[in-house]
């Protein structure tokens, strides 16, 4: 055989003496082939060099194997973990990841615009505030979508989504039991539908509770936007006894600022509570309370709704809503007289 010429799937099956559409089913996962063949196929693959053409295939089965997967460049520890539970669900199904970063809400029409470029088989957005306009998008250009701890509501988007509420009040629950009653809010990103939403649920839980007009500060779910907007708070301020923050990586700021900076010690002078279940909260210097998303779940049913919808296009969308593992870690205590 020529070595200047590319292997071909003929080539393969004309030396493993099976037919040519043996080849093509012995290379996709699930197909119907016997042992013997696939064996057979793979072994003469191997022997000529031969690998299949990710395109041709794209062109036969007119989808691209791919799924493009919207997160965001604002630092959140939960993000890398749920990343990579994807990228194993997803290679499971024979889909490979397309990452596209979403710097802000701005930018997602120009990433709408790449992602119709690439004719991804799909979306799961963990990222960027989707309204029914974008979701008409997605149906117009027949791409289902998948949107991870976020819902559009009253429309036939498919949403996977940890309890926020359940979580939420969870956690005012335990802080109004130990006595607080001042307290500040430390809210994530305006743009951010999870952000918003815990803020408001933080709100509404300490309003039942009787204790109204609470202060609310804003980060950007970075480490370091905890650090500041406690340390802008406090400049102008008293302590308050109680911080509930929209996720753990704010908190975690929140405590160091506090410690290291306000001469207020965790729990003892001010209590703080995060949201997520990020493995540095388990770390022995914080041991923040918090709710832990069951993201395993979140990401295995994400997945297998998408890959159901690539197949039946017309099937209704799906809503599955889990409640998160309260954790009871040691940065919750009573108030000081």
């Amino acid at each position: 055989m020529n070595k200047h010429k590319r292997v071909t799937s003929y080539d393969v099956a004309k030396v493993a003496g099976v037919s040519q559409s043996a080849v093509s089913r012995a290379f996709q996962t699930g197909r119907s082939v016997s042992d013997k063949t696939r064996e057979k196929v793979l072994a003469t693959a191997n022997e000529l060099g031969y690998k299949p053409n990710a395109i041709a295939r794209m062109l036969i089965t007119k989808r691209s194997g791919m799924v493009a997967v919207i997160s965001s460049s604002r630092v959140n520890l939960v993000y890398p973990e749920v990343l990579s539970l994807l990228n194993e669900r997803l290679s499971e199904k024979n889909e490979r990841v397309l990452l596209f970063n979403l710097d802000d809400a701005a930018g997602l029409d120009d990433i709408l615009e790449h992602i119709w470029t690439f004719q991804v088989d799909g979306v799961i957005a963990l990222a960027a505030h989707f309204d029914h306009k974008s979701i008409n998008k997605f149906k117009q250009h027949q791409i289902p979508v998948v949107l991870y701890n976020r819902r559009v509501a009253g429309h036939s988007a498919s949403s996977v989504c940890c309890n926020h509420e359940q979580g939420i009040f969870e956690l005012v629950d335990i802080l109004h039991d130990f006595g607080h009653k001042d307290y500040l809010v430390l809210a994530g990103p305006e743009d951010s539908d999870v952000a918003q939403e815990r803020c408001e649920l933080a709100i509404k839980a300490l309003t039942d509770k009787g204790i109204n007009d609470v202060p609310v500060a804003c980060g950007d779910f970075s480490y370091q936007s905890g650090r500041q907007a406690f340390s802008n708070y406090m400049a102008s301020h008293s302590a308050p006894t109680a911080v509930v923050c929209s996720n753990d990586t704010m908190a975690i700021g929140v405590i160091d600022e506090a410690r290291e900076n306000c001469g207020l010690r965790v729990p003892e002078d001010l209590s703080v509570v995060g949201f997520d279940g990020v493995n540095a909260v388990f770390w022995h210097s914080y041991q923040l309370t918090t709710v832990k998303q069951p993201i395993e779940q979140m990401t295995k049913a994400a997945v297998d709704i998408l890959v159901e919808q690539i197949a039946a296009p017309d099937n209704p969308a799906q809503l599955r809503v889990w409640s998160g593992a309260l954790v009871q870690g040691k940065t919750v205590g009573p108030v000081r007289n």
